[in-house]
């Protein structure tokens, strides 16, 4: 194969492995925001029945906090 050729295909293949790079970082971030997302919504529902808990004015709120993990 002549040099040119080679040198070709070799751009071709580092463009290749930039892209799946590219592609594997996006996968990543994507996935630590959902793992965050999760954690907040879990957070926000577990302060939301608290709060529910004490705008009714109850005293035995720590059950609440005991059953909503």
């Amino acid at each position: 194969m002549p040099r040119v050729m080679r040198l070709l295909f070799a751009e071709d293949d580092q463009e290749g492995a930039d892209r799946q790079t590219a592609s594997l970082a996006g996968l990543a971030v994507t996935l630590l925001l959902v793992v965050v997302g999760l954690f907040l919504v879990r957070t926000l529902q577990t302060k939301g029945a608290i709060e529910d808990c004490l705008m009714s004015g109850r005293r035995n709120c720590d059950a609440v906090v005991l059953s909503a993990r």
